[in-house]
């Protein structure tokens, strides 16, 4: 062994001398102007990506994911080599473009979604159309209009070396095979280099594909894309692969589920209505936030205090934001790793809340002045088990009704009484969801929100004694401000609702549930203007300011926070006027809810907060996951502790395999339609029984 070592190190000195003795590089260089033209360009632009993204800076000159990104983009074109000289411009035109398009897609999209996208997603372009002005103003930046410079780099090489009649000189017929070979086998060794570097974890999350981040940080953006379009075909496969594995992992999973025992608000609102607002980008940060003196959100924060308040409560959304949270909202599933369920997966069994009170004598119905199609609602909600869909086409929307996306929501609200009386008088039992729409991104019909001003006054007492008001514009005319401007207008909304509600006595025997569906999906750095704005200068400290106030990514995370409120009327004063601390998640709305109202899902993921208590763990799609006492972030394989206690890496270890099996064991239950499949098979296993 030692000696064939030698004898390869002898091998290698010698070659490496003979490349410098020849100058080899200088001549490779020389003869292959076009295809490492082509190589660079794809490959920084796929590195400027990871950068204006995750903005992770210590990652994005990262070794290996530069590795895979150029083994992808060498192997591709190696094939251009079998061409004419000529003729091979089109060829490296047509991948630069390809390899960029997938670049600048990317930058766009995780602009708006904070993931990257998937071929699964297609599906869902006609939505796009809906919501244009938000992908137009609120996510094209010039960040993403960089990769339109690499096909035109790579046109100028050409015609220069077009010119200089480079083409002509630089190879026969008899070396395209030679060089085609030869750079295959260079485009093997950078993957071989690369795929040696990888770790167990790394090929797991690949394989999995559910938490893109870390892939496109481990893999590079074309690996992933391309790992991504075989994982977008797995909804096709289901009824092939993986389903006995599926199941298995289902049974273990569910096997000791039992109904939570009971507690001090079992069945306390047994048989009471239910109205589920779904407030729309609604944060819980909000809560805390004044301009002169004037709540943002003064409805929401009296509501809250009057009622049960869950101030550490999270969103489980993934790209189906709004379809996400409802989804999980009234499954306690979480959302799938591919595509949406309201989308690609609406067909399916689901042991959801409409469903289960319809066998309770409920009437079910919701209300959402969009368009019945919209995420596909019109057909997934006949699977959650919703009897009425009140959409669009039975309100009447005007331009002058209208705010943003469709209906405003103060004029959907008022339109909403008439349905709700007639539901009232005609059923014992019911209950509704309300989907508001105006607080959508991207907050930009501003002269509809109302004068509510978020700049910031202040006195200043003059030399001769008398005082004056000076206005610094602060949040004026910024995303941000815009949001909580229209965030203001429905918090309005909301007041005005109640209002209405107990005028026509609709809240004498009705329980009201109020959650925020998913952050606003803005980026930090309004945040951080926000925070560290110098009213002298109208404009952002410096970061070494010694008076800058750090907004780091933790900080952000955990301020996605939504609100969840239950509140019934005369609550106010009782044992059930209370704020919960503990963290919770959408998913453990189900079983919380399903205490109070007497109503059980074995295949939920969620626990009743009453009975779990500061022992929950919040598993988000991403892999991240946060307890009452740290947030661990899953693509840094970092952790903050938010008690400042210590935390044990078995801790660590224990919940990560808890999220990941979380994770899985509910993607499945969609992708396989476990809960139907198992169905059959008891019903098959009582039929031979019976024979």
């Amino acid at each position: 062994m030692k000696a064939k070592l030698i004898k390869w190190k002898k091998k290698l000195i010698h070659t490496l001398k003979r490349i410098k003795k020849e100058h080899l590089i200088r001549q490779y260089i020389s003869n292959n102007k076009l295809f490492i033209t082509y190589v660079l360009i794809c490959v920084i632009s796929s590195t400027i990506l990871r950068y204006t993204t995750m903005h992770l800076l210590e990652n994005y000159l990262s070794f290996k994911p530069i590795l895979a990104d150029a083994a992808i983009v060498v192997l591709v074109g190696a094939f251009g080599y079998l061409l004419k000289p000529k003729n091979r411009f089109t060829y490296y035109l047509v991948f630069t473009i390809l390899f960029l398009a997938i670049c600048m897609i990317n930058s766009i999209y995780y602009t708006f979604y904070t993931s990257f996208a998937s071929v699964s997603m297609l599906s869902l372009v006609h939505y796009i159309a809906a919501v244009g002005d938000a992908v137009v103003e609120n996510v094209i930046q010039p960040k993403d209009l960089v990769y339109i410079l690499g096909p035109i780099i790579l046109i100028l090489v050409h015609l220069k070396l077009k010119k200089t009649n480079y083409y002509k000189k630089v190879e026969v017929k008899s070396e395209r095979k030679r060089k085609t070979f030869k750079t295959l086998i260079a485009g093997a060794v950078l993957l071989v280099l690369f795929t040696i570097r990888l770790s167990a974890l790394d090929i797991s999350r690949f394989a999995k594909q559910w938490n893109r981040e870390y892939v496109v940080m481990k893999f590079g953006i074309y690996v992933y894309q391309l790992n991504d379009i075989i994982i977008s075909v797995q909804p096709k496969l289901n009824s092939l692969f993986g389903y006995d594995k599926a199941m298995k992992e289902f049974k273990e999973y569910f096997a000791d589920a039992k109904k939570s025992p009971e507690n001090k608000y079992s069945n306390i609102f047994k048989n009471k209505n239910v109205l589920v607002i779904h407030a729309e980008s609604i944060q819980t940060n909000l809560f805390d936030l004044s301009f002169n003196g004037q709540d943002v959100v003064p409805n929401l924060k009296r509501i809250a205090s009057e009622g049960m308040f869950f101030s550490n409560f999270y969103p489980q959304v993934s790209v189906g934001t709004s379809s996400d949270s409802e989804l999980t909202f009234t499954t306690s599933l979480l959302p799938t790793q591919s595509g949406t369920a309201f989308v690609s997966y609406f067909d399916r069994t689901y042991n959801a809340i409409p469903n289960i009170l319809n066998d309770k004598g409920y009437f079910t119905f919701s209300m959402h002045a969009n368009t019945a199609d919209f995420w596909n609602r019109r057909a997934m909600y006949n699977h959650l088990g919703y009897q009425k869909f009140y959409s669009k086409s039975d309100y009447e929307v005007t331009p002058e009704t209208t705010i943003g996306l469709g209906l405003s929501d103060k004029e959907f609200f008022k339109q909403s009484m008439t349905k709700l009386n007639d539901i009232n008088e005609k059923y014992d039992k019911w209950y509704g969801l309300m989907i508001m729409l105006s607080n959508h991104t991207p907050f930009s019909d501003v002269e509809h929100y109302g004068n509510y001003e978020v700049n910031m006054k202040e006195n200043i007492t003059k030399e001769d004694g008398t005082v004056e008001e000076v206005v610094h514009p602060y949040m004026e005319n910024k995303k941000l401000g815009n949001y909580f401007k229209s965030a203001h207008y429905a918090d309005e909304a909301i007041g005005e609702l109640f209002n209405e509600l107990e005028e026509n006595k609709l809240l004498d025997n009705t329980v009201v549930i109020i959650y925020g569906d998913h952050d606003a999906r803005l980026s930090r750095s309004d945040y951080d203007y926000m925070y560290n704005y110098d009213k002298t200068t109208d404009s952002k400290l410096d970061s070494d300011s010694p008076d800058y106030k750090e907004y780091d990514s933790y900080q952000y995370e955990l301020g996605r926070k939504v609100p969840f409120i239950i509140w019934t009327k005369d609550m106010k004063g009782t044992d059930l006027n209370m704020e919960v601390k503990d963290v919770m998640g959408m998913y453990d709305v189900m079983p919380t809810l399903g205490n109070m109202f007497d109503f059980y899902n074995k295949y939920q993921l969620g626990h009743d907060i009453f009975d779990i208590g500061s022992k929950n763990i919040v598993v988000f799609p991403t892999g991240n996951w946060v307890t009452n006492k740290v947030y661990y972030n899953s693509q840094k394989e970092e952790y903050l502790s938010l008690d400042g206690s210590a935390i044990s890496e078995e801790e660590i270890n224990k919940n990560s395999e808890y999220a990941t099996k979380t994770i899985n064991v509910s993607n499945n239950t969609i992708v396989y339609d476990l809960i139907e499949r198992l169905k059959e098979e008891k019903n098959m296993l009582k039929y031979k029984e019976g024979n």
